[in-house]
């Protein structure tokens, strides 16, 4: 017998999102517009909020549940140890997704923070402090924003009435020759915070949802956030989308089981 699902947060999730709003407050906003940033070694930013926060979230959440915490500001071979040791267990923050936008003024940027088990995002929170929007998820009991069940606008009925989501990096210059010349859909947008864009993918903002290729916590959260709202996703390369590469993972995405066929078919058909 199925029975529905619930529609309040449970306990571990509550916790999760508190954790988040109370280092955002404390470590994140006073830094807004204010904070200097270096460059990582390959290109992107990092600044003191960042550090400060992935610090704080490590040790609110291992004080929630005591497993390993892979976080952004990490070495590569520090992530992927963890990685490896988390196969029961293993939280995974952004601190801060949408740094370039943190640091310009921007406001579209959050925190990101998944519980996953056996490779699998059970839990995920997303917070945009700009908008004061916290989105939350957990495996089989549905997503939520700002506490209430999530539920999204009507999505349009066709790729060509869709507005998409679509960041260019990383596709194939066939793709996104398709797409600057003979886009099939109606709009386009990109503002550079894929957690948040996950979500806004959740709640209808966006229509179908395309990403060239994504790190571990790029997606953890927001995947499932989508998943919980009934959404649908693959990879470019396979319908599967856990069977991609977990370090550099394509997105094609969309909440409406029909758009989202018709959005694989066409971009698949270009690649």
């Amino acid at each position: 017998m199925n029975h529905p699902a619930p529609t309040t947060m449970g306990a571990l999730l509550k916790a999760a999102v508190a954790a988040v709003k109370l280092v955002t407050a404390e470590e994140i906003m006073p830094r807004y517009l204010k904070v200097a940033h270096q460059h990582k070694s390959d290109g992107t930013l990092c600044t003191e909020a960042d550090i400060a926060a992935q610090n704080a979230l490590t040790k609110k959440l291992q004080a929630i549940l005591n497993v390993p915490v892979l976080g952004e500001e990490m070495t590569s071979a520090e992530q992927r140890t963890l990685w490896e040791a988390g196969h029961d267990g293993l939280w995974c923050i952004d601190p801060i997704d949408g740094t370039s936008n943190f640091v310009r003024g921007l406001p579209y940027f959050a925190v990101s923070v998944a519980l996953i088990r056996e490779g699998k995002s059970v839990l995920g929170v997303v917070y945009d402090p700009v908008a004061n929007e916290m989105f939350a998820a957990e495996q089989g009991k549905g997503a939520f924003l700002n506490g209430e069940k999530l539920v999204g606008r009507e999505v349009v009925g066709t790729l060509e009435q869709a507005l998409a989501s679509v960041d260019l990096k990383r596709l194939k210059k066939k793709l996104v020759t398709q797409l600057a010349t003979q886009p099939p859909y109606s709009s386009q947008r990109n503002f550079g915070a894929s957690a948040l864009d996950w979500c806004y993918t959740a709640t209808g903002r966006y229509d179908v949802y395309l990403h060239g290729g994504q790190k571990l916590w790029d997606y953890a959260a927001g995947l499932l956030v989508l998943l919980e709202s009934g959404g649908h996703v693959s990879c470019i390369e396979n319908d599967d989308f856990t069977r991609c590469d977990i370090w550099q993972r394509s997105v094609i995405a969309a909440r409406n089981e029909k758009l989202f066929a018709e959005w694989k078919s066409w971009i698949r058909a270009q690649s």
